[in-house]
């Protein structure tokens, strides 16, 4: 058992013995995929400060009603005329800068040149108080209401054919991989679906699936639509860009 199935181990059995809510750092897909691993006391949920978020926190407890210690920083350009154009790892990189542990980061969202950073609690105050530029632009740094301002961005539809509903058959149609390629990813655990490992190549998708391919992308396994008349299976998936 690692450092990390221990540290969450221990926060489930607090949660139990006293009877409260805990909450873990921000969680990868590995570390999500090792929870559900885990034979916990308690139930536990997981929520990255928006729906669809990929880094989550874990909630031992109630997690219906539980009050997340997650807060969004809104990092706007001070002049979006002169602004460089910030990508996710413009963004990373100048958080991670400061000196702080990534676990206490989740994910970043850019709309329109203006980075969403969903973080713990602890660390947002220092965050805001000391990142002043990201490349040769700066920004500004303040909490935003996510109820007001911020939705996650919306996936994009794709329509393609597959031989079958396997995993590997629609990750590579989608990513437009290779057969080999797709293997290669399979063996090396990069593909993850519902946050869960996936090392079975013809694990078959079911409708609202999200599969997750390191270094490629997530998306929605939606549905089935026809048979083409060539014998191939045309579905319709959701892409997160």
């Amino acid at each position: 058992m690692n450092v990390n199935d221990k540290h969450m181990l221990d926060l489930a059995r607090r949660s139990f013995e006293r009877n409260y809510n805990t909450f873990s750092e921000f969680l990868n897909l590995d570390e999500i995929s090792s929870l559900y691993a885990l034979s916990l006391p308690v139930k536990f949920s997981l929520f990255g400060g928006y729906e669809g978020a990929e880094r989550r926190v874990a909630c031992f407890g109630d997690g219906e009603n539980a009050d997340y210690p997650i807060d969004c920083i809104r990092l706007s350009p001070v002049s979006q005329k002169f602004a460089d154009s910030l990508s996710h790892r413009d963004f990373l990189g100048a958080v991670m800068n400061l000196g702080i542990n990534r676990n206490t980061i989740g994910d970043i969202v850019i709309k329109d040149n203006i980075g969403y950073l969903f973080c713990l609690e602890s660390i947002s105050e220092y965050i805001i108080n000391n990142l002043t530029r990201i490349k040769h632009t700066t920004v500004v740094c303040e909490l935003a209401d996510r109820s007001v301002e911020f939705t996650a961005p919306e996936p994009e539809a794709l329509e393609t054919t597959v031989s079958s509903l396997r995993a590997d058959a629609v990750s590579a149609a989608v990513y437009r991989l290779s057969r080999s390629a797709i293997s290669e990813l399979f063996r090396e655990k990069k593909v993850f679906i519902n946050s869960r490992l996936c090392e079975k190549e013809s694990a078959v998708l079911k409708e609202g699936d999200i599969v997750s391919v390191r270094g490629y992308g997530r998306f929605i396994f939606k549905e089935e639509i026809r048979t083409t008349k060539r014998g191939r299976l045309a579905v319709r998936v959701y892409i997160y860009k």
